[in-house]
């Protein structure tokens, strides 16, 4: 396949789980991936399977947060057309009680300052190529909340919001924003609570099982593809069902 021939894409967090996934998957399609991760060895990994498989990545190790390391990869590259706003941290289950500022604050550096300084590195060439796809990574905790890490849910609603917002602003310049809810999915990160916690969170979805980071890597291919040209300011849920919100 070749639909993103010709397109330089940077992904964030790309050195596993979803963001690993997406990257390879817009490697396969044709797409020049910057793989971004404050993780060198996992980012090497990742540009590794991509130009084995005949693609072609370029890595870009630092941390999301760093908006002037982002500005110089895509400067590098000669600009980005498809940015996949993916990366993250836990919230670890915490209490209200629990969340110390120290926490709380390295959360909202990663997923909305991140998301927020990934965007603004690559808004000048899209703009003015009058071109570009943004999707940014929420979460089903989001748009019904969580009753453990209260700070992670309002960090992925902040995200959403950013994608109904930008979708507005960007739309004068050909660039379209949308935001991606997944339930669970099996990654590393989502272990880290355990197989038991995967399982039981699994349970309460509809179909009664957990998502494959490559199943929310084709949504995402999807949505910031040529066939998703009509969308733009939307959440989209695969989620298994869990939850059912809206009309």
């Amino acid at each position: 396949m070749s639909d993103f021939v010709g397109q330089t894409a940077l992904v964030t967090g790309a050195g596993s789980g979803i963001g690993r996934a997406t990257a390879e998957k817009l490697g396969s399609q044709g797409a020049r991936v910057i793989v971004q991760d404050v993780d060198e060895g996992r980012v090497t990994e990742v540009v590794d399977a991509i130009r084995k498989a005949k693609g072609e990545a370029l890595p870009a190790i630092y941390s999301v947060a760093d908006e002037a390391a982002l500005r110089q990869s895509a400067l590098e590259a000669g600009g980005v057309s498809i940015l996949v706003n993916n990366a993250g941290v836990p919230g670890f289950n915490a209490v209200i009680e629990d969340i110390d500022k120290a926490a709380y604050e390295r959360l909202f550096d990663i997923h909305v300052w991140g998301t927020l300084a990934a965007t603004r590195a690559v808004l000048p060439e899209m703009k003015a190529k009058r071109y570009g796809r943004i999707l940014n990574i929420s979460s089903n905790r989001a748009q019904v909340g969580f009753e453990r890490s209260s700070h992670y849910a309002a960090a992925k609603a902040a995200v959403l919001g950013f994608a109904k917002a930008w979708a507005r602003e960007f739309a004068p310049y050909g660039i379209l924003v949308n935001a991606l809810a997944p339930g669970v999915v099996r990654t590393g990160m989502t272990l880290r609570y355990g197989q038991d916690a995967l399982d039981e969170e699994a349970a309460l979805n509809l179909v009664k099982r957990w998502a494959e980071p490559e199943e929310i890597a084709d949504w995402i291919a999807f949505v910031v593809g040529p066939k998703g040209g009509f969308m733009t300011g939307q959440l989209l849920c695969p989620n298994g069902g869990d939850p059912i919100v809206g009309i």
